[in-house]
């Protein structure tokens, strides 16, 4: 089951942590842009292409330390469809070198649109009488506030494929808070009910790990709701996001860790843009080694503070 690879993965490497590939053009070094523009007159293509580059050539740096890599679709979407074949060709990419790919979609809806987004992303399309995979990725991000039907049309492509989910839970931001943590009737907060809610949801899909399919994005800039939320869901895989640029630390995790880890901590601008950083600084054609230092890094602070 592909939660129990995970965390096979996980274990052979001893490390929690997925690179989150959210590239923007200013993170980019100017040699790889400049070589994308020499060859593609549109902008949004050389963009693209310079994008896919930088994407490339971070996943070698980091494939023998980190297990997985997490796309954040948006930042591809924005360049049209030379940007979106940017996103499949990273996944495509990211998956031959051996690595677990997210895919940070977020996507909310019900019924056929939901079926919709999971034939693209996790499950098949019959178009013109054959199937077809799309996205290729292995799990990905939904959003449950439409409630049950928005979710649970992804639930055959997960069994069927063996694909994973992540729902929203408790997000890091900071203006989660407007509606994750209003108080219900009942005296639960918001971010508490769908915790439940997604905790059962996912008791049919529990892996030899003890960790289900349908896992949960709680974030690492509140650590007292990230304690609780662990205590509340035993048997959900936890992908958090928050370290690193939003101020989360191994320090505010050091309540998360269970049997099997129990979770995988997300690191986007802290890793691939870490050569642009006072800490990493360093000549731009050596972004990708300075981008595996701060893995390393960021290893050594997690496990600082595991049990």
């Amino acid at each position: 089951m592909l939660t129990d690879r995970l965390i096979s993965r996980i274990k052979e490497l001893k490390s929690p942590i997925v690179m989150g590939l959210d590239p923007r053009e200013d993170m980019i070094p100017k040699f790889i842009l400049e070589e994308a523009r020499a060859k593609y007159a549109c902008p949004l293509q050389a963009v693209a292409e310079a994008i896919y580059q930088f994407n490339a050539q971070l996943i070698d740096a980091i494939k023998g330390i980190v297990p997985a890599v997490k796309p954040q679709i948006a930042l591809y979407e924005q360049y049209g469809v030379p940007g979106f074949l940017t996103y499949q060709k990273t996944v495509a990419y990211a998956k031959a070198s051996g690595l677990i790919v997210i895919g940070d979609v977020k996507r909310g809806d019900i019924a056929s649109t939901a079926q919709s987004y999971s034939n693209a992303h996790i499950g098949r399309i019959q178009a013109a009488g054959s199937e077809h995979e799309i996205m290729k990725t292995d799990f990905i991000t939904i959003n449950p506030y439409m409630g049950f039907d928005s979710v649970e049309p992804y639930f055959a492509d997960c069994e069927t494929y063996d694909k994973g989910l992540f729902v929203l839970v408790k997000t890091s931001n900071k203006g989660s808070a407007d509606i994750q943590d209003v108080k219900m009737a009942n005296g639960k907060l918001l971010y508490e009910h769908v915790g439940g809610l997604v905790s059962e949801w996912g008791k049919s899909y529990i892996g030899e790990s003890g960790y289900s399919r349908i896992g949960a994005v709680v974030g690492a800039t509140h650590p007292e709701e990230l304690a609780a939320l662990r205590k509340q869901m035993p048997h959900t895989f936890f992908l958090v996001p928050g370290y690193g640029a939003q101020g989360g630390s191994g320090k505010d995790l050091k309540n998360l860790w269970t049997k099997n880890y129990g979770a995988i901590v997300n690191n986007s601008r802290g890793i691939i843009a870490a050569y642009q950083t006072e800490k990493y600084k360093c000549d731009e054609k050596d972004f990708a080694a300075a981008a595996r230092q701060a893995v390393l890094d960021m290893k050594a602070d997690l496990e600082a503070y595991m049990p």
